[in-house]
């Protein structure tokens, strides 16, 4: 054969041959087609999760949303009775304020955190001894107010220096020694959304870091969105980083962790990683103590959150947020992996 001829005509060849094994799964797949769900998929698998799974129904009114970096892909409110939550519902976050300060900081440091941050952030600072703050104060003036043991917020307690105990008492200090010590609860809102986003809407109840934010689904998402799509890119860079042990049952370095009993979490900067060897999927949250539950998945993918009007006359306060939990995971896998029952 001509060789100016049998160059073109291997080509064609080859390229026939290609596509025939593509045709067959590579020539030993007999004709399978992608695995990855359509997006109809995991919103049917995930709805009904939501709808009429029993971690779900006992968390009822809520309201769930799951999206990605461009947007939400699905959601629902899930009812009870006359109630409904929606997600412009504005609601108490509770702990959920942790994330977002975390995230703050983070960003705003330019992603340098010295090692005393990095103490403050997951909780090992030894000021273990908060209560609240009330709406007439300052992030500074809060920690002279009176702590959950005697004494005041901002007392240092030195046993509990080194030791993981989840309090609040940490980014309350933390906040005010890093410039934020005279803001009062408006203005420790303006200051948080101008590194977040001055589109994400939220308020403060009081000055309180760690628990004082009060917002909406809807704009606890664009927080988790702007960390997914890079424009939070230290908040992203810090997910998971630093972990620390948090289960007294498993690990001697931890004193007190409000995560499932039973369960082996870490907590990162100013959230958790619920990676607990036997049921963890690796997930980064924040639960508050209200119910509302925001994670991104471990793939950095997908965010997802659980916006909860807690009936606490109903629902004792201890269970709340394992319950959201419960039902937002439940949620999360369904989504992940819509045929896994």
């Amino acid at each position: 054969m001509d060789r100016t001829l049998a160059t073109p005509v291997l080509r064609r060849l080859a390229l026939l041959l290609l596509g025939v094994l593509a045709g067959c799964g590579g020539g030993g797949g007999g004709g399978q087609t992608s695995s990855t769900p359509t997006l109809a998929q995991r919103t049917a698998a995930a709805q009904a999760v939501a709808d009429g799974a029993e971690d779900c129904r006992q968390i009822r009114p809520f309201y769930w949303e799951i999206g990605d970096a461009a947007g939400a892909r699905a959601s629902g409110s899930v009812s009870s009775g006359a109630l409904s939550v929606t997600a412009d519902t504005r609601l108490a976050v509770a702990s959920a304020s942790k994330w977002l300060y975390g995230a703050y900081f983070v960003q705003r440091q330019q992603g340098l955190l010295s090692a005393e941050d990095v103490d403050f952030l997951t909780f090992r600072s030894g000021y273990t001894n908060f209560s609240f703050c009330g709406p007439d104060t300052t992030v500074g003036s809060c920690l002279e107010r009176g702590g959950r043991r005697g004494g005041s917020n901002g007392d240092y307690v030195e046993e509990n220096d080194g030791f993981f105990v989840y309090s609040g008492a940490h980014m309350q200090v933390h906040a005010a020694r890093n410039g934020l010590a005279d803001l009062d609860a408006d203005a420790l809102a303006a200051e948080v959304r101008r590194v977040l986003g001055s589109e994400i809407v939220l308020g403060y109840s009081g000055p309180q870091p760690a628990g004082g934010v009060e917002t909406t689904a809807a704009d606890y998402a664009r927080f988790l969105r702007r960390i997914l799509d890079g424009t939070l890119s230290h908040g992203r860079a810090a997910l998971g980083t630093h972990p620390v042990c948090v289960d007294p049952a498993s690990c001697a370095q931890a004193k007190f962790t409000p995560s499932p009993a039973g369960e082996q979490w870490h907590y990162s900067i100013g959230h958790w990683v619920e990676d607990d060897p036997t049921v963890g999927d690796g997930a980064f949250s924040s639960p508050g103590a209200f119910g509302f539950y925001p994670w991104i998945d471990a793939s950095r993918t997908w965010y997802g959150v659980i916006s909860r009007l807690a009936l606490l006359d109903r629902d004792p306060d201890t269970t709340v947020a394992v319950d959201s939990v419960q039902c937002g995971r439940r949620i999360r896998a369904a989504w992940l992996n819509p045929s896994t029952p």
